[in-house]
C-alpha cells in the first residue's frame, strides 16, 4: 500500500485561506503580494520563502504551532520553539500564572493548555474538583472531561444541558481557528458522554442571565459563576501562545457570601 504523501504548503495555505473565508485577491491584499505570486504559491508553481510563509499566516491567523509546520512543509526550519513549563526559561511566564492564581483567591482560577490539559490551578480549584473521582484528576488531567464526565463534576451542575453546549460550542470554535486534531478527538469523547438534560442549539439568557452561568449543587443550595479567560498578549513560543488562564467569579451575591466561608460540595 502506498503512503500518501504529505500535503505542501500551497495546499496547507488555501485550506487555511478557505477556512477564514478570504478570497485569493483579499489575502493578497493583505499580506502586500500580487494575488498571482499567491496563486502560484497555492498551486505548487513558485515556493514561497520563510518570510512569505510567515507572513501570510500571519494574516490568516495560523496558530503559532502550525505555522512551523506551515514552515516544515515549505522545506524551512521552524521558528517558534516550545519549552516545558517548568523548563528554566519559563520561569518568568510561571511566576505570571502563580499570581494571576493566587490573587484570584477565593475564587477557583486554572490554567489549561491547547488541549484543556491542567498545567497549574489555585487552592479554591478544590470547590469544584472534590467529587471528581481521583481518576479523572490523574495528570494530565483535562478541564473539560473533569466537567462533563459522569464521573466528574457533572452530576453536580444543575444547569449542565446549557453548560455542557457552551463548552462543547467553545471547543468547536476552537477547532475550527485552530484545525487542530488532537482537540476533534477530544471533542469526540466529549460528545459520547451521557446528558439527561436538554442542550440548546443557541445560548440564550434565563431570567436576570447576562453571562452564561456555571450552576453547581452546594449545601442543599446553589453557587452560581461567570469565567473569564486571560491568554498572553503577545507569545513568540508555543507553549506560551497555547495557555489559557480560566478564572471563576461569583454571579451573586449568595455565592459570594457562601465562598467567604467555603464548604465542600456534599
Amino acid at each position: 500500500m502506498t503512503k500518501a504523501a504529505p500535503p505542501q504548503v500551497g495546499q496547507l495555505l488555501r485550506e487555511w485561506r478557505q477556512r477564514r473565508r478570504l478570497s485569493q485577491l483579499e489575502l493578497s491584499l493583505r499580506a502586500q503580494i500580487s494575488s498571482r505570486h499567491l496563486s502560484f504559491v497555492e498551486t505548487g508553481r513558485s515556493q514561497p520563502s520563510s518570510a512569505m510563509v510567515l507572513r501570510l499566516a500571519e494574516e490568516l491567523d495560523v496558530p503559532l504551532r502550525m505555522r512551523n509546520q506551515l514552515l516544515l512543509a515549505a522545506g524551512h526550519a521552524p521558528v517558534y520553539t516550545e519549552s516545558s513549563l517548568d523548563s528554566p526559561r519559563m520561569e518568568a511566564v510561571r511566576t505570571a500564572v502563580r499570581q494571576v492564581l493566587e490573587g484570584h483567591e477565593p475564587y477557583p482560577a486554572a490554567v489549561v493548555d491547547r488541549a484543556w490539559n491542567i498545567v497549574d490551578s489555585n487552592a479554591s480549584i478544590a470547590l469544584f474538583t472534590d467529587k471528581v473521582a481521583p481518576e479523572l484528576l490523574t495528570p494530565p488531567a483535562n478541564a473539560l472531561r473533569v466537567t462533563l464526565h459522569p464521573d466528574g463534576l457533572a452530576p453536580h451542575i444543575r444547569n449542565l444541558g446549557q453548560w455542557r453546549a457552551h463548552l462543547l460550542g467553545r471547543l468547536r470554535r476552537q477547532i475550527d481557528a485552530s484545525l487542530d486534531p488532537v482537540l476533534s478527538e477530544l471533542h469526540d469523547e466529549l460528545v459520547a458522554y451521557p446528558c439527561h438534560e436538554r442542550e440548546p442549539e443557541v445560548e440564550f439568557p434565563g431570567p436576570a442571565d447576562i453571562i452564561v452561568p456555571l450552576r453547581l449543587r452546594h449545601d442543599g443550595g446553589e453557587l452560581a459563576f461567570f469565567s473569564t479567560v486571560a491568554t498572553f498578549g503577545t507569545p513568540l513560543e508555543v507553549t506560551t501562545a497555547e495557555l489559557a488562564i480560566e478564572s471563576f467569579f461569583p454571579s451573586d451575591a449568595a455565592t459570594t457570601a457562601a465562598l467567604a466561608n467555603p464548604t465542600p460540595l456534599p
